[in-house]
């Protein structure tokens, strides 16, 4: 009688992250396990999608602070569109708003850059079983930020997708025009929203937006 060693489904990955190293660094990681090869790399949110968009690709992780499309921006681009990829996003920031913003986006986990080399392995796994995955200081992260923010006001929460789109390319240094013709709407319509934008947030010009955009992670300094 002849016995079949069952053989491992090998898992297509798509790396998403605007730094050579951190990619080439993942694909040290994942490269060598037997259930997982990386197939495609992106320097940006965009190509990122794009490469999603194809359908061969069975696990996309998305670091959260790209050029053109943040990773959530791309989350809840595939979410939206309903491509079945898994995605993880990867991150620097550790508090409450992006944990909640990355599963409500349709991710399967939120990876902490600290402590990849010691979890990106088991988010990858446990997002192609089609299990969820946090960091495993992600519950009292969720505890104390819950606190904090029941103490100030988040008017960061208040903001659409659109006027996140918005704020980042105002950020990135995109005039009115520019920033229209890249979204395929009226110059009038990008005033509109930056004007929402300063009275949500209460601030006054450009370079606060800025500053905002980068505290939040939406842009590096």
């Amino acid at each position: 009688m002849t016995m079949h060693t069952p053989t491992t489904r090998i898992s297509r990955v798509l790396l998403a992250d605007d730094h050579t190293l951190l990619r080439q660094g993942m694909k040290m990681m994942l490269d060598p396990q037997p259930d997982f090869t990386v197939v495609a790399e992106a320097a940006d949110g965009a190509q990122a999608l794009d490469r999603i968009n194809h359908g061969d690709i069975d696990l996309a992780i998305l670091d959260i602070t790209m050029p053109r499309m943040t990773g959530l921006q791309v989350a809840r681009e595939v979410s939206q569109r309903k491509l079945p990829t898994p995605m993880l996003i990867l991150s620097m920031h550790d508090n409450e708003q992006y944990l909640f913003e990355a599963l409500k986006a349709g991710a399967a986990g939120y990876v902490h850059k600290s402590m990849a080399d010691r979890d990106l392995l088991h988010a990858c796994r446990a997002a192609v079983r089609g299990e969820p995955f946090l960091y495993p200081g992600a519950m009292s992260t969720i505890i104390r930020e819950y606190v904090q923010r029941g103490q100030a006001n988040e008017g960061d929460r208040l903001l659409t997708p659109r006027e996140e789109e918005i704020l980042k390319l105002i950020a990135e240094g995109h005039s009115g025009k520019e920033i229209a013709e890249m979204l395929f709407i009226s110059p009038k319509t990008v005033e509109r929203h930056r004007a929402n934008l300063l009275e949500k947030l209460g601030m006054k010009d450009r370079l606060e937006l800025t500053r905002y955009a980068i505290r939040v992670g939406l842009i590096e300094p």
